[in-house]
């Protein structure tokens, strides 16, 4: 213990965040567990080993002459945010058979939803249409099919499909929004939803929050097993002159399903959501490889800091007495360290687009662009080429036929948990980070020069 007489600078290394926190002691102060400063004058603050970049989640309490943040202006401060480029995960004391960790996913109360893989297909029209969810289900994950997409619109969406990945650079968005304006027709979700669970599977469906209450009636009398209400930014609370404000909470209600909502990145945003009874959100504002929002807007959250803080609001959540609320992170990850970084970072599953668009079961056959990329006002989208690099079972379950890590995630998934220790997501979740800015290049110079292996992008 230490008595201070006065202010004295504390350095303090977090074993969970490998983070120095330095901030001015005053009076008796402590060394708790895993390293966090505490003054015992002080009311006691609530972290998180979720967030990199630690800040007070329970309450937002202020001690005079405490600043968080860089400064980038006079009187303006902002927090310093990780994406999957810039941290590590360091190796476990002890190692484990990767064959006998557990990378099962559930989602609400008991195994009414419950998946081998946790992984999740987007959305995304390009990507998941009846033959890909079915294809994804049977190998053990989820592909959500979008309800307000071209596969609901068209009774074949083949011709669509192909129109869209056809056009130049110049017609596409022209195309998108006419093949859009099309109506959506209620008949066609009903026949979507029941031949995917005509297959076996278990089947997700994607609304916007507009739609929503509708889509959910219909959507149950399919037999849908979740619904997914997204939009580019979703909150608890929302005002408006012009239209009705969706209630999250009369929809968890009135559906016998389990809603998983997004998109989120903010610690204080997730947890209202969390009380309104969802079973899931996502989080992710812009980093996926065929959305605009960051470009169009200038809003997001690098997909590390953002994991972390939404699962921390997850454990603040669950302190308070709730049920666990999947974290599930979309978008923004390439390859499988990508994917791993995000579990790592307190994510129970993740959601992929482009890597499943390459896919040789891909509804585009390589191609794929956002939900919102046929707004007629403001898209915030575009439509790119990835091309069909491998089948859906080898891009999901492997053998990988290529070096980069393109390939077999639930493999990439295994192994990351078996070198750090860990026997479950939930351990995994746990693990420690390093900030490694240089992690991807470090000793790769003759894979960058041939533009082989990690070189490769």
């Amino acid at each position: 213990m230490l008595d201070a007489a006065g202010p004295q600078s504390l350095h303090v290394i977090v074993g969970y965040a490998a983070q120095v926190f330095e901030c001015s002691i005053q009076g008796p102060t402590r060394i708790c567990r895993h390293g966090i400063p505490y003054n015992s004058a002080q009311p006691r603050r609530h972290w998180s080993k979720h967030t990199l970049n630690q800040s007070r989640l329970a309450t937002r309490e202020t001690i005079p002459g405490e600043q968080f943040g860089l400064e980038i202006g006079i009187g303006r401060r902002a927090r310093r945010a990780y994406g999957f480029d810039e941290v590590a995960l360091v190796p476990g004391g002890v190692t484990l058979n990767p064959d006998e960790v557990d990378i099962t996913f559930a989602l609400g109360e008991g195994d009414r939803f419950k998946l081998e893989l946790p992984f999740w297909g987007s959305a995304m029209d390009g990507v998941v249409n009846v033959d890909f969810a079915i294809a994804m289900g049977k190998l053990g994950g989820v592909a959500v099919l979008n309800l307000d997409g071209v596969h609901t619109r068209y009774e074949d969406s083949r011709p669509i499909i192909e129109k869209i990945a056809a056009a130049d650079k110049a017609t596409v968005n022209a195309i998108l929004k006419e093949a859009y304006r099309e109506p959506v027709k209620p008949k066609l979700i009903a026949e979507r939803i029941k031949a995917i669970k005509d297959a076996g599977v278990l089947c997700a469906v994607s609304t916007i929050p507009a739609r929503a209450e509708e889509r959910a009636e219909i959507a149950q009398q399919a037999g849908a097993d979740v619904l997914v209400v997204q939009g580019t930014v979703l909150t608890a609370r929302h005002s408006s002159r012009s239209y009705h404000q969706l209630s999250f909470e009369d929809l968890v209600r009135n559906c016998d399903i389990p809603v998983v909502v997004g998109n989120c990145v903010h610690y204080e945003t997730a947890l209202e959501l969390m009380e309104t009874g969802i079973a899931g959100i996502l989080v992710g504002v812009g980093p996926g490889a065929a959305c605009t929002t960051r470009g169009v807007l200038g809003v997001g959250v690098p997909q590390v800091t953002a994991t972390a803080d939404v699962a921390a609001a997850r454990d603040e959540h669950m302190r308070r007495g709730g049920m666990r609320v999947a974290v599930i992170t979309d978008g923004g990850m390439r390859i499988g360290a990508d994917v791993c970084k995000a579990f790592a970072s307190g994510a129970d599953a993740v959601m992929i687009g482009t890597p499943l668009a390459g896919a040789e079961e891909s509804a585009s056959k390589g191609y794929n662009w956002g939900m919102a990329t046929p707004d007629p006002n403001l898209p915030r989208g575009t439509r790119i080429h990835v091309g069909v690099k491998a089948t859906l079972k080898e891009i999901l379950t492997g053998p990988a036929r290529v070096d980069d890590g393109s390939q077999n995630f639930a493999g990439a998934l295994r192994s990351a948990l078996g070198v750090c220790g860990a026997r479950d997501i939930a351990e995994f979740q746990h693990v420690e980070m390093v900030i490694a800015p240089s992690i991807t290049s470090e000793g790769k110079s003759f894979q960058n020069a041939q533009h082989v292996g990690m070189g490769k992008g």
